[in-house]
């Protein structure tokens, strides 16, 4: 599919049919979705309707597919009649055809390139069923414009005006009129077929049409040169629309090319290559130096630079190890790895972010429905307009009709809205593709919008602003006691522990050599801290609190906890029966580019503020660091309303963990999860970022705001240049041959000027 226009034709077309709701055609990945109701239209109807309209269409493991699902029980959702329910069909591919004319018909593929697995599920609430994931036939991809179908159109009518030239030139000018005439009849003869089939549906005012009726009336006036010419740019147009269009899905499917089609699977102690879609979980793969990871899994063996910059745009490679998770697509750098697969094909990270691209298209902005609306009051009023230019002049003036009925023809060319339609899903792709490179995931064109609009920025703290994993910043020995000694009893008591805090000390005795002592019988104080027995007799590391009551602090070290826990530290006093060993001060650090992200929003105009359930002197401390308001010791209530509140004087942007800060998530104009709840965010939230950079959230507004810069120069140049053609039509300055022309051009230029965002770079601040 390569004009807007396509979508508009396809779905009202779809959605006559009996049993059909729900209707959607996504114009950059090549998909129709809908929901059928049991025993109503058969979905083979629904797929010969669509190859009617010129179009290829290869339902995913169809045959399986339909069987499996006609032999589930069908759940009701509301809105359907009783025993029936709602199931989502397979999404097709639609491929080389455009059912405006703006392609040529192709062949189907239904059966022997459909591959991968299809799936399907009901939903309860609404009857939305799980859409199926498909890709277009690999065999269509990267072949030359004069081997498709469309270059085929052109390469023959082409023939066919040199033909008739040919003619002219060695016969006479009668016989060169009726060469010209056979070259426009067989060129024109698809598109007037795929008008005729249209027209059935109800849809008389498409670009078949119009063209139609501009060819066979400049041959009715004797203008047969000029309409043959016209078909020939038509088709020309149709290839450069069909290359344009093809570079705005190149982003995605390079999407889909990151993951390795194989992988090298360990079994009983022997390795074989082996398709990396049919891994399974729970299986080793071995990935060698140079290879990328095939699937989500998590390193059982080996230490290496991982290379993540595929997934998640971060150039610098981490350092990973036994027990670290790794991404389907990102590179082994350094050594050896093996990994076992923790998720399937079908859901590993590049999977679900291409799935996320995808459905993000189908979420129009708002921009695009009035466009859309627009466009179907407005080729109606072009053909209105084109028939009173044909009349009025020889009947009220007594003006030629031949020149009028020309002028109106060239104004029905000119007046076609491809251009215009295809103004904003081009932008959207385009920016959706660029940002998804980058790890900045925004669902759909009203995610955009909205993020243009954003005036306030909140923060949640831990795990956003800061890393969410406390560490050792201060380690304060009681007097005659050696920092090792504190460590090794801190590390001894805490051995074996998940706190959080517990990790930090053992981090900080690993990372110093310290080997903890040996220790038993640890157990945790509820509100007080934990003890063991260390050497045979009890430690403690407890809050200052409980060690005071212990004598395991005395009051110097007690003042000088509380001017750390100022700072936003938390202290923990280490002691044994009687005998205070020291303290360790912890602190969970802002990441480094914090302070950044805070000014670049300033920069653009944003305000932000953090929102933490954390206590006020920590929150100060954090807050006062990097430069920005807060409010502290929040509840989840407590943010909704001072999102509420923001939202009174323009968008709020929430970022969050997307797990503990849905309801704030979801409140907010655009909720942005990142960090550790990426994983979630693909599902929930409005917009994702896959790394742990706070400079990603200017960045994300900065790639908004030029999306929408781009959209507002899509619509102005493409109503520019037809108000511009439409008057120099009527004033009879340009021909049939210019119109084409121009609307070809302008469909072209809307789509090379959205590309443009491919290569939009949103962390640069210029």
């Amino acid at each position: 599919m390569d004009c807007a226009a396509c979508t508009t034709k396809v779905t009202r077309a779809v959605e006559r049919l009996p049993g059909v709701s729900q209707v959607h055609v996504a114009l950059m990945s090549e998909r129709l979705s809908l929901n059928l109701e049991p025993e109503t239209t058969r979905p083979e109807e629904i797929e010969a309707l669509v190859r009617k309209l010129g179009f290829g269409i290869a339902p995913k493991a169809r045959d399986a597919l339909r069987k499996k699902v006609l032999a589930m029980p069908q759940a009701s959702g509301p809105g359907s009649a009783p025993g029936s329910a709602s199931f989502q069909t397979p999404r097709p591919s639609m491929k080389d055809a455009c059912a405006t004319g703006c392609c040529s018909p192709a062949s189907s593929h239904d059966d022997d390139h459909s591959h991968g697995n299809a799936s399907h599920g009901h939903d309860g609430h609404d009857g939305h069923g799980a859409a199926s994931h498909s890709h277009d036939d690999p065999a269509d991809r990267g072949k030359p414009w004069f081997r498709t179908v469309k270059g085929g159109l052109v390469i023959l009518t082409g023939l066919l005006l040199a033909v008739a030239w040919i003619f002219e030139l060695l016969t006479s000018a009668e016989t060169g009129y009726w060469a010209f005439m056979a070259a426009c009849l067989i060129g024109v003869a698809p598109v007037a077929k795929r008008a005729f089939e249209a027209a059935r549906m109800g849809q008389p005012f498409t670009i078949e049409s119009l063209m139609t009726i501009a060819a066979v009336g400049a041959l009715v006036i004797g203008a047969a040169e000029e309409a043959a010419l016209v078909v020939f740019l038509f088709a020309i147009g149709e290839v450069l629309e069909g290359v344009a269009a093809d570079k705005a899905r190149n982003g995605i499917r390079a999407l889909a090319d990151l993951v390795p089609k194989t992988a090298l699977l360990e079994r009983d102690g022997r390795m074989r290559d082996v398709p990396a879609d049919s891994l399974e979980i729970g299986q080793i793969v071995v990935v060698r130096p140079g290879d990328r990871v095939p699937a989500d899994g998590e390193i059982v063996e080996g230490v290496s630079g991982i290379d993540e910059s595929p997934v998640t745009g971060e150039s610098v490679p981490r350092s990973k190890g036994p027990g670290e998770p790794v991404f389907a697509g990102s590179i082994n750098t350094e050594a050896v790895l093996r990994v076992r697969v923790a998720r399937e094909p079908s859901d590993n990270t590049i999977a679900r972010i291409i799935r996320l691209v995808e459905e993000a298209e189908e979420a129009r902005a708002p921009t695009e429905r009035f466009i859309d609306r627009f466009s179907r009051w407005y080729m109606p009023a072009v053909v209105a307009m084109a028939a009173l230019v044909v009349i009025v002049p020889p009947l009220a003036f007594g003006a030629d009709w031949n020149t009028w009925i020309y002028r109106g023809l060239a104004l029905l060319l000119i007046g076609c809205p491809c251009a215009l339609v295809i103004s904003v899903p081009a932008s959207i792709a385009s920016a959706l593709s660029s940002g998804a490179r980058r790890g900045l995931l925004m669902k759909g064109g009203a995610v955009i919008e909205a993020a243009a609009n954003i005036r306030h920025v909140a923060f949640d703290k831990t795990g956003t602003l800061t890393r969410g994993r406390p560490v050792v910043t201060r380690v304060l020995p009681a007097a005659g006691v050696g920092e090792a000694e504190l460590l090794a009893v801190a590390a001894a008591v805490e051995a074996g522990s998940s706190h959080p805090l517990a990790q930090a000390i053992l981090r900080r005795a690993k990372d110093g050599g310290i080997v903890p002592l040996p220790s038993r019988d640890a157990r945790a104080l509820p509100g007080k801290g934990v003890e063991a027995l260390v050497g045979g007799a009890l430690a403690w590391v407890a809050s200052p609190r409980a060690a005071s009551e212990k004598a395991g602090i005395d009051g110097p070290a007690i003042h000088q906890a509380s001017e750390l826990e100022a700072q936003g530290m938390t202290v923990v006093a280490v002691f044994r029966e009687g005998k205070p060993l020291g303290m360790i001060a912890m602190r969970d650090e802002p990441r480094e580019d914090a302070a950044e992200a805070i000014r670049q929003l300033e920069a653009l105009g944003v305000s932000a503020v953090m929102l933490t359930g954390d206590n006020p002197r920590t929150a100060a401390a954090i807050a006062e660091g990097l430069g920005l308001d807060h409010q502290a010791e929040m509840m989840p209530g407590d943010k909704l309303a001072a999102i509420r509140e923001a939202a009174a004087t323009g968008g709020v942007m929430m970022i969050g963990d997307g797990i503990n800060d849905a309801p704030a998530l979801k409140q907010a104009s655009v909720g942005v999860a990142m960090g550790s709840g990426t994983g979630v965010a693909l599902e929930t939230a409005d917009a994702a970022i896959l790394r742990d950079r706070v400079t990603d959230v200017p960045a994300l507004i900065r790639l908004a705001r030029v999306t929408m810069g781009n959209i507002r120069q899509n619509v102005a140049l493409a109503l520019g240049l037809k108000a511009v053609f439409l008057v120099t039509s009527v004033l009879g300055l340009t021909g049939l041959w210019i119109a084409i022309l121009a609307d070809t051009g302008a469909t072209v230029l809307v789509t090379l000027n959205a590309l443009r965002l491919l290569a939009y770079n949103p962390e640069s601040e210029g």
